[in-house]
């Protein structure tokens, strides 16, 4: 196997789908931003080919949706917000479930550790949306169910079309710490049901409390 006299940029070392997504879900690419192949291949130094079949994926999976001749970031509207939700609400259940009875002592530790560090970011909700997206996927990989952590991905891909944390509703971040802590305490007891019910009804508060950040900014706008 021939080795390479000099590593390879850290972009080029992950395809050119996971550059653009990322993208997406980290707020640089926004619902209604257009994304061109050019600009992307110059942004992430890609060539064109592989951009244009990322874009071709992302498009297939309704991330990107079409405007005329442009591909645009999809956004959600309130009725695919709420199938979101619903979806949403039973597979992260499900997956609080599975961990009160898989997860490792260190998984648990770790889910501490990050509700304890969370708190430093409660005056930045765009980090605490970062650290929030982070401690969900630890629950995820704590279900050890591994088509679970798929399907769960696919949901937060989609999440990532939503213009709104509901994270930067006033006093919601102190809120949605303690509700944190409350599902690891329901997964460190082992107790299965305690931990569905603590994570299901954590994400439907944080449904209720986007729909009303929703309203307001629609009020504004009018």
């Amino acid at each position: 196997m021939t080795s390479h006299a000099h590593p390879m940029p850290k972009a080029a070392q992950k395809d050119a789908y996971t550059l653009i997504l990322e993208a997406i879900d980290g707020g640089i690419y926004k619902p209604g931003d257009r994304l061109v192949e050019s600009e992307l291949a110059e942004r992430f130094g890609v060539s064109r080919t592989p951009i244009r079949e990322a874009l071709q994926r992302l498009e297939t999976q309704s991330l990107l949706t079409r405007d005329g001749r442009s591909l645009i970031v999809a956004s959600l509207d309130h009725n695919q917000m709420a199938e979101l939700y619903v979806v949403r609400c039973e597979l992260e259940g499900l997956a609080a479930s599975l961990a009160a009875r898989h997860a490792t002592e260190e998984e648990i530790q770790v889910l501490r550790d990050m509700v304890a560090e969370d708190r430093a970011l409660l005056n930045d909700p765009s980090a605490l949306a970062r650290a929030n997206r982070r401690f969900h996927k630890m629950i995820h990989l704590a279900s050890h169910n591994r088509y679970l952590v798929q399907q769960l991905d696919l949901v937060h891909r989609s999440m990532a079309l939503m213009a709104t944390t509901s994270l930067a509703a006033e006093g919601r971040g102190v809120k949605a710490l303690e509700e944190h802590a409350a599902i690891v305490d329901a997964i460190a007891r082992r107790d299965e049901q305690a931990a569905y019910r603590a994570l299901r009804d954590h994400i439907s508060v944080a449904f209720v409390t986007r729909l009303k950040l929703d309203s307001v900014e629609a009020v504004d706008e009018a």
